[in-house]
């Protein structure tokens, strides 16, 4: 079967076309037949050698991969009794585990990180859900706040911005959102109550809005420290790529680390069901064939895509 992976980590013509024995599912694992795929950036990171510390022990080639979406295509012993042969599925996977990412035409995945595909949607938009929207989960989950608060979230129009207004408004939160011009309209429709433009000065614009800040705030700009002056005193930040810097004020730092829940069943599925009741907004970028993944690569790496690029291995 085809596996699209790295033997040498690099830039995005360093992803290759390969061909490898087809995995076979174990005890409480799910083969399932893949049909796309989600890029996110921790599989550029990951193809250019910025996770080469976790795949140590592991032979290549590098596969990446965290999203996917397809049809179950072989059970292993213990697998739950959830799924059935046939089913149509999304899962999450961690890229820097045994296995691999999800870049290929086969995987095998433990059956906790796999769930029934949101009904009505088609395998390119079921795949860009879970990863990102999983994170927003998370990173709400962690800020621990009540209906009625503030959040303010900045990277709002990407992936995962997008879905972190859309479950913070579900939660009953007051949202203020960053934006550049051309995508306030977009970050208004997600739901963001305040739009501040997106520039230098976000921290002191939401801070005007809030004069006592916000309690919670998502890092979705990877912004760090920058943004601490929007933040009430023993207010809460998650950030997504770990944490180095200080703090100040008793702000807690929160680092959101989403492989820690890729068997949380529950989660998962809960999310398919709210992207089923239009909770959540699919967004696809644009469909690449199998053969152009390092263009979809290319598009993520130059910015400013709104949703994500997907790999289609149909």
């Amino acid at each position: 079967m085809r596996v699209i992976g790295v033997e040498e980590f690099g830039g995005p013509d360093a992803l290759r076309v390969l061909d490898v024995p087809e995995p076979q599912p174990g005890p409480g694992e799910v083969r399932i037949r893949v049909h796309a795929v989600a890029v996110n950036p921790t599989d550029t990171l990951l193809r250019s050698g910025a996770h080469a510390q976790r795949l140590t022990d592991r032979e290549p080639p590098y596969v990446p991969g965290m999203d996917a979406a397809g049809v179950v295509d072989l059970l292993g012993p213990d697998s739950d009794g959830r799924l059935t042969v046939g089913q149509r599925v999304v899962a999450l996977v961690v890229p820097t585990g045994p296995r691999g990412g999800t870049y290929a035409d086969k995987i095998v995945v433990p059956a906790a990180s796999v769930v029934p595909a949101p009904e009505g949607t088609d395998f390119p938009a079921a795949a860009t859900l879970l990863m990102n929207a999983l994170t927003a989960r998370l990173a709400l989950d962690e800020l621990a706040l009540s209906p009625g608060d503030t959040l303010a979230v900045t990277g709002a129009a990407g992936a995962l911005g997008g879905y972190v207004i859309q479950l913070a408004k579900a939660d009953g939160l007051r949202v203020i959102a960053d934006a550049k011009p051309a995508d306030e309209k977009l970050v208004r429709e997600l739901g963001a109550d305040e739009v501040v433009p997106r520039d230098d000065e976000v921290a002191q614009r939401i801070r005007k809005l809030v004069p006592d800040g916000v309690p919670g705030l998502v890092d979705g700009s990877l912004q760090g420290e920058k943004l601490f002056d929007a933040v009430a005193d023993g207010g809460r930040v998650t950030v997504f790529r770990g944490w180095s810097g200080g703090t100040e004020r008793d702000i807690e730092v929160r680092p959101v680390l989403v492989s820690d829940a890729a068997t949380d069943t529950e989660r998962l599925d809960r999310l398919c069901r709210q992207a089923e009741e239009g909770v959540l907004t699919l967004r696809v970028a644009e469909v690449f064939p199998a053969e152009q993944a390092a263009d979809a690569h290319r598009l993520l790496e130059a910015g400013g895509v709104r949703g994500r690029p997907v790999i289609d291995f149909s």
